[in-house]
């Protein structure tokens, strides 16, 4: 059994093969934490875990002197109740105190993982391959219980945390902080890897070692935004990819979050991540309830990638759900990058059946496809096709394109509007705004205030009365600014602390009803790009369009850097044209597909003015994809040099028998005469002989990961240089075991 309690110590032992995570009821009834690592043997005792000495201008709770919340580890303290560090929980009361003493009271294991109320998480196909601790605690004082919620998986290094709490009173409370999960750790000897960036150079990596106070990162956008992803990682200074510890952190929501760790001056760190507290603030009358977002926390000693390939699994197998969970996507044309605003259902029809001629699966029609929307200064909120741009109506299109033997996709935003739009006119309250204040535009739009369950109802009906008119396989949903002036003028004041975590619950709630009642639309996220690429869309939408930037060689780091927590599959990737829309740069058509190939894959361009050339280069391409897209969307994918460490990038993914790889490796710039070079390749079995694509030998699995690939390329000089080679390079190299 994966969960041990100990009831003559109240220590409670999660484990499984791989990790273990122990607590212990204190005697004053305080949870501590002991332990998260990896795996411990099974004992009746782990108090020797327990430090607990007195300190200087220590304040004590109990008569025990050295026993002070400031310098225990605790499970989940309670903000400036005897503990000076940031607290999980802060409670203001009538009183206007927001000190708290949670207790535990009980707790319960039963099999499985339960659901959490409106909020995506990750779950369960059978009961046994999970077990669930709640641990109950009570302020006796204040009669309000807190339900701190742990989830094992039996045969992953995975352990799911939230919390809930519960106003038994007849006295309002307010939730000022109410996180997710909080960990002490014995030392802070570990460097912080978190994904930051901007618009269209999103989740990049970022390393630094921990110092002395608090370390964070987050969102105030109503987003999980460009900026930061809910992820972060402490790793010991000398692991690496494939070796040494790691302990990862991601939060499954979609909302302004924040992710910290803090270092205190007796060198333990406390990491914590939940809805930011900056923009909350919650209200709880009698026998009412809150519940946080699932905290997903991964430990390996194994290096990053068995990190990452842990939550690539989760992800992908317990996270995503519906019919596309386990299928190749779709290739698919979208129009964008082709036409953009200038929709003409002549030319629509011209690009689809080129792009059908070419291989492709789906076609994609972008923004510009609904009334008046000639530009991005209206329309939105009016989900009405454009007749005088598609004449015969998205019905008459969406048929002609399925006569084609091609599926049909629409892109819509449906949280944003437009000022000049019916929409507007009829319900200006709708829009986020306060009261005497200015509204500010992004992308010349704004924002529907999401938390109003009635505009959430009404987009609802719009896009319903759409879909069911029309053959839909595939929707792009985007989101192409921050929220800004968040105010609800459908709540009263007392309610406005709620209002971010309101909207993003009706985000959640709208895709909900659209995915019960469109279970064969494959959903793709898409926020000005990857501005809301997180777990808790993924819940809803099983790939996310990973960046606006199209550029293969820009690409290198977006997908190396998202793939540290995130899967292949739910990268949306795309061939775009050249040049480049984001950067005028020229990247060969070959480097550009093998960047996509790991991803989703598609095309972003205009069918039509592709040379015949490039054509049968297309088609190549796709007939490749389609022979590869399992291996490559379900595989298990290895970093195997990074591009934020110099010219190269390599990755593999390896099937799941092992018996078949492909590797993409790439080089930025060429240089002259350069040294040797080879590819350490990971994954294989050791004693199984492979053939390579482009060699004439073959090797071992273990060979190919002691002495290597060679990958030397040929730049000795201007008599001898292989034409072939130049900038942008990049090679893909297929493995077969042998029989």
């Amino acid at each position: 059994m994966p969960i041990q309690f100990i009831s003559d110590s109240k220590t409670f032992h999660l484990y499984n093969d791989s990790v273990s995570y122990i607590i212990k009821i204190l005697p004053e009834g305080m949870p501590s934490h002991l332990y998260y690592g990896a795996r411990l043997p099974l004992r009746d005792n782990y108090d020797y875990l327990m430090e607990s000495i007195h300190r200087p201008m220590s304040v004590t709770r109990t008569e025990n002197s050295s026993l002070s919340l400031e310098h225990i580890r605790s499970e989940f303290p309670s903000a400036l109740s005897g503990d000076m560090r940031p607290g999980a929980l802060c409670l203001r009361q009538a009183n206007g105190s927001v000190i708290t003493e949670f207790l535990y009271t009980s707790h319960s294991i039963t099999k499985g993982k339960p659901a959490l109320e409106n909020l995506p998480a990750c779950y369960v196909e059978g009961e046994e391959e999970a077990q669930t601790l709640v641990l109950v605690l009570e302020d006796a004082l204040l009669h309000v219980r807190l339900e701190l919620l742990y989830t094992i998986y039996e045969n992953r290094p995975v352990l799911c945390r939230s919390a809930r709490i519960v106003n038994d009173s007849d006295q309002q409370v307010i939730l000022d902080t109410f996180l997710s999960a909080s960990i002490d750790l014995p030392d802070d000897h570990y460097e912080m890897l978190d994904l930051a960036g901007a618009w269209a150079r999103e989740r990049h990596i970022d390393v630094h070692p921990l110092h002395t106070g608090c370390q964070s990162i987050y969102s105030l956008r109503g987003h999980s935004s460009h900026n930061f992803n809910p992820f972060l990682c402490l790793k010991k200074p000398w692991t690496t990819e494939n070796t040494g510890e790691a302990f990862g952190f991601s939060l499954v929501y979609s909302g302004n979050f924040i992710a910290s760790a803090d270092v205190d001056t007796y060198n333990t760190t406390r990491v914590q991540l939940g809805i930011n507290p900056t923009t909350f603030s919650w209200p709880l009358e009698q026998g009412e309830s809150f519940q946080s977002p699932e905290a997903v926390l991964v430990y390996t000693k194994n290096g990053l990638n068995a990190m990452s390939q842990a939550f690539h699994s989760l992800f992908r197998q317990r996270l995503a759900r519906g019919v596309w969970r386990d299928q190749a996507r779709p290739i698919l044309l979208n129009s964008w990058e082709g036409v953009y605003f200038d929709v003409r259902e002549d030319e629509i029809l011209h690009m689809a059946k080129e792009a059908r001629d070419l291989g492709v699966d789906l076609f994609v029609l972008d923004d510009g496809w609904f009334k008046a929307r000639n530009d991005d200064t209206s329309s939105l909120g009016d989900w009405v096709e454009d007749r005088s741009k598609l004449p015969h109506g998205l019905d008459g299109l969406s048929e002609q394109i399925n006569n084609m033997g091609l599926e049909f996709g629409l892109w819509i935003e449906p949280e944003m509007i437009s000022r000049h739009s019916d929409l507007f006119e009829a319900h200006p309250e709708w829009v986020l705004q306060v009261p005497g204040r200015r509204q500010s535009a992004g992308r010349n739009q704004y924002v529907l205030d999401f938390s109003n369950p009635q505009v959430v109802d009404a987009i609802y009906e719009q896009l319903r009365s759409l879909f069911d008119k029309i053959s839909l396989s595939y929707v792009k949903w985007d989101m192409n600014r921050s929220l800004s002036e968040v105010y609800s003028l459908a709540l009263d004041p007392s309610q406005q602390g709620t209002v971010y975590h309101r909207f993003i619950l009706g985000v959640y709630r709208l895709y909900e009803r659209l995915i019960e009642r469109y279970p064969h639309i494959l959903f793709e996220s898409c926020a000005s790009g990857g501005a809301r690429f997180d777990p808790g869309m993924l819940y809803y939408a099983p790939q996310a369009w990973t960046s606006d930037d199209t550029d293969a060689i820009e690409r290198l780091k977006i997908q190396y850097g998202t793939s540290m927590v995130y899967p292949i599959s739910s990268m949306g990737s795309h061939v775009s044209a050249c040049p480049n829309h984001q950067l005028n740069r020229y990247t060969p058509l070959k480097t550009r597909a093998d960047v996509a190939y790991f991803g989703t894959f598609g095309y972003e361009l205009n069918p039509i003015e592709m040379s015949e050339k490039e054509k049968e280069i297309v088609r190549k391409q796709i007939a490749f994809m389609k022979e590869h897209r399992e291996l490559i969307q379900f595989g298990t994918f290895y970093r195997l040099r990074s591009p934020f460490d110099g010219n190269e990038t390599a990755w593999m993914v390896v099937s799941e028998d092992q018996k078949t790889a492909l590797v993409g490796y790439y080089r930025i710039l060429q240089k002259v005469n350069s040294r040797y070079r080879r590819l350490f390749l990971q994954g294989l079995l050791p004693e199984q002989e492979y053939s390579i694509s482009s060699f004439d030998y073959t090797q071992t699995g273990e060979e190919l990961a002691q002495a290597g690939l060679i990958i030397t390329d040929s730049s000795a000089g201007e008599n001898n240089i292989d034409r072939s080679q130049g900038d942008f390079l990049s090679r893909l190299y297929l493995l077969r075991a042998i029989d």
